[in-house]
């Protein structure tokens, strides 16, 4: 976990538990969302964050030869975590992997290499940074309000992307290459999910908005 996530809700005003899934989960359903369960009545919010690829079974492909091994007890336990959050309206903050196993439990599936993409440029320039990347928010989206512009450059770092939408969510920004840079549940109290890495930039108003929303009913 890399620390710039616990800084980010820490300067936002909260307290940041670190929830690492248990290794029953690999391969227990039902004890992953037992444990999910009990999570989801002890925290104000959570963050989905980066992290290897989620595994291709979890939508119904086979693994590109890129694709990183699978990480069936982190895929399970956050599955779970989410589904409950969701059930409980708990608010959600999806980053990277995050949005990507998002869209994966509602049905949606993902491009697995972005550089097979036509037109479509490097979003992961080379292992360990980021790369800097203009997005357009999607007028009238959470996401725009939340951010108050219409555009931001954002350190990126993925050769993933979200391809079918999940059912439920609407894209909120893209990349100037049309990549899908976040989507959201207008339907929810706070459910906002980024491609690229907040943690890793200087705008901390995502961490923000999502502390203030445990506070109050109306986050927006």
């Amino acid at each position: 976990m890399p620390a710039a996530y616990l800084r980010g809700i820490e300067a936002a005003g909260g307290v940041p538990v670190v929830l690492a899934p248990p290794a029953v989960a690999a391969g227990d359903e039902v004890a992953a969302g037992g444990f999910a369960e009990a999570a989801a009545e002890r925290v104000d919010a959570i963050v989905l964050t980066g992290g290897a690829d989620v595994d291709p079974a979890r939508y119904g492909e086979p693994s590109h030869e890129t694709t990183q091994s699978p990480e069936p007890a982190r895929d399970a336990y956050e599955l779970a975590l989410l589904r409950e959050c969701e059930r409980r309206d708990v608010p959600v903050l999806a980053i990277c992997r995050g949005m990507q196993l998002l869209n994966v439990s509602r049905g949606g599936s993902l491009c697995q290499h972005l550089p097979e993409s036509e037109g479509a440029p490097e979003h992961m320039a080379k292992p360990g940074s980021f790369s800097p990347q203009r997005v357009l928010m999607a007028e009238g989206s959470r996401l725009a309000r939340l951010l108050g512009r219409s555009e931001v450059i954002v350190p990126c770092h993925h050769h993933q992307a979200v391809e079918l939408v999940g059912e439920g969510l609407v894209v909120s920004a893209r990349a100037e290459d049309g990549v899908i840079e976040g989507v959201e549940d207008p339907r929810a109290r706070f459910l906002i999910a980024v491609q690229w890495h907040p943690e890793a930039g200087e705008d901390p108003s995502l961490f923000e908005a999502l502390v203030r929303a445990c506070r109050t009913r109306s986050p927006w």
